[in-house]
């Protein structure tokens, strides 16, 4: 039988569009749940990575921005299914470095 972690559904809420890791964030302040934070954490790495590809998109080139948009869209897919399945996975590389840069999310 495979439990969930706690904190899972805080998880969930984090990768919601727009405003899912600040209500993920405040709803996890008061339970503190590990599994949660680190989700909340990846989720706001990768709200930055979107922002920067509409900047992209926006100033430099559309095909890029376009490109780097759908890339974080698939990223952001693979993450909340991660985290529906129970696993702290997420970017290669990058989900470690979030950890470690926001830590004011904890």
């Amino acid at each position: 039988m495979n439990t969930s972690p706690a904190g899972k559904s805080t998880a969930l809420i984090a990768y919601a569009p727009f405003v899912g890791f600040l209500i993920a964030y405040f709803i996890n302040r008061d339970e503190n749940h590990e599994f949660a934070t680190w989700h909340i954490k990846n989720m706001f790495g990768l709200f930055i990575l979107f922002v920067v590809s509409l900047i992209v998109q926006s100033q430099i080139d559309v095909t890029i921005g376009d490109i780097f948009w759908l890339i974080c869209v698939l990223i952001w897919l693979y993450c909340w299914a991660m985290a529906f399945f129970n696993k702290k996975i997420g970017i290669p590389f990058l989900s470690e470095k979030f950890q470690q840069w926001f830590t004011f999310l904890n």
